[in-house]
């Protein structure tokens, strides 16, 4: 039962529904925290929700609170037409490039077995070289940025331009807030700035459905408990779910899209979800490892890795690829959706939902990627280096002998 109310004539009207699909996601209230003086500062304060445009800001000397994407998109931005920028951080962050290896998007290097090789390596060997790679770019430490905890602990930044805009200048990277004044900000460092004219909250969102009675859904300090975080474990039959409520370390429109696919088939019979006692010790299981991973923090209570998570819903699903039944009737198109970027295609190639052209759009990826960067002929083939063949050839061997055993140890 669903109650609508006439803002206008503050009329209600009840109507029945067979099912209801929640897909207002987790951007949708501002966390404003409480900094001591925050009242008394007379320059002009707003969340980077409500944040549209820089040119407003021209010459002015900003504040940016929160190291988020958000903080790091915002504070780039606008350093461009401000006369100084300062990003104001509690613990720091590791930077990612949008663009990767090769001038790809950073997507096309997670793929299978990333995961997979992730999954076998402790944290003692692969924080080192996630450091390595990371500051080969630029030293996290030389520009104010690098945390103390792990890179694997928090959710990561990913920005092309910020170490830039550091580097000139025009972004200072500053401590945690320690108090506001009437014109300016004492951070913890004992560090002061004046003539602060604006200050930009960066600082995440509160997760909250206030439409959805607490005895269905309670969402405290942002813990949302729900099974695959979408299906709340108390109802007695599955009608409602929760789209879009998951951090994923990648892409979130497939993620929701394979969400829905799940949801209907919940809604329509065809799929059963387990009992409510598994879906709480999946639930629980979830959060114990969401604890172990990551920093304290309300930001950090529905991240998910991408393409595990997009297993565990197509499994339920029924449309997740058998590699093993691909290495048999297809080699080419098993190893490119284990060494490839994990694109929504490789769930339409079985099961419900499948469609016939998943194969070629999955072999073309590459190619349809890189295609509107071709504004112009080079006039010449330019030549492929010998070297990087013979490397890539070593590793394509390499890595195909690891999958056939991986496979078959299955």
């Amino acid at each position: 039962m669903i109650t609508l109310r006439n803002k206008k004539t503050t009329e209600k009207v009840e109507t029945l529904f067979d099912a209801v699909l929640v897909c207002t996601g987790h951007h949708a209230s501002s966390h404003v925290p409480v900094f001591r003086g925050f009242s008394e500062f007379k320059g002009k304060v707003i969340h980077s929700h409500d944040y549209k445009t820089p040119y407003q800001y021209e010459n002015k000397r900003i504040v940016v609170v929160g190291i988020g994407n958000s903080g790091g998109d915002v504070a780039v931005e606008l350093s461009s037409v401000t006369s100084q920028v300062y990003l104001s951080t509690r613990r720091g962050t590791w930077v990612l490039n949008r663009v990767g290896q090769n001038g790809l998007p950073i997507d096309f290097t997670h793929s299978r077995l990333v995961v997979w090789a992730n999954s076998l390596c402790s944290l003692r060997i692969k924080e080192p070289m996630a450091r390595h790679v990371l500051n080969s770019r630029f030293d996290h430490a030389a520009y104010a940025l690098q945390p103390k905890h792990s890179f694997f602990a928090q959710h990561p930044m990913v920005n092309d331009d910020l170490p830039n805009r550091i580097a000139s200048g025009s972004i200072k990277v500053k401590t945690d807030i320690k108090c506001f004044t009437a014109t300016g900000v004492e951070f913890t460092d004992g560090t002061k700035e004046e003539n602060i004219d604006s200050v930009i909250l960066a600082t995440g969102y509160v997760i909250g459905f206030p439409f959805i009675d607490t005895s269905v859904l309670n969402v405290q300090q942002n813990n949302v408990e729900l099974y695959k975080y979408m299906f709340p474990p108390k109802l007695r039959k599955q009608t409602l779910c929760i789209i879009g409520c998951v951090q994923p370390l990648g892409a979130l429109m497939p993620t929701s899209e394979l969400q829905c696919r799940l949801a209907t088939r919940v809604f329509k019979g065809d799929v059963t979800l387990p009992s409510s006692d598994e879906m709480w010790k999946d639930i629980r299981r979830k959060e114990d490892t969401m604890r172990k991973t990551y920093v304290k923090s309300i930001r950090h209570t529905i991240q998910v890795d991408w393409i595990p998570y997009m297993d565990e819903l197509a499994t339920l699903v029924g449309c997740k690829p058998d590699l093993r039944f691909l290495l048999l009737t297809d080699p080419k198109l098993a190893w490119l959706c284990l060494v490839g970027p994990c694109t929504p295609y490789q769930f339409r190639l079985q099961g419900p939902g499948k469609w016939t052209g998943a194969r070629d759009a999955i072999l073309t990826v590459k190619q349809r990627t890189l295609y509107p960067l071709k504004t112009r002929s080079l006039g010449f083939v330019p030549n492929q280096s010998q070297s990087g063949f013979a490397i890539f050839s070593f590793s394509f061997i390499l890595m195909y002998i690891m999958f056939i055993w991986v496979v078959f140890e299955k």
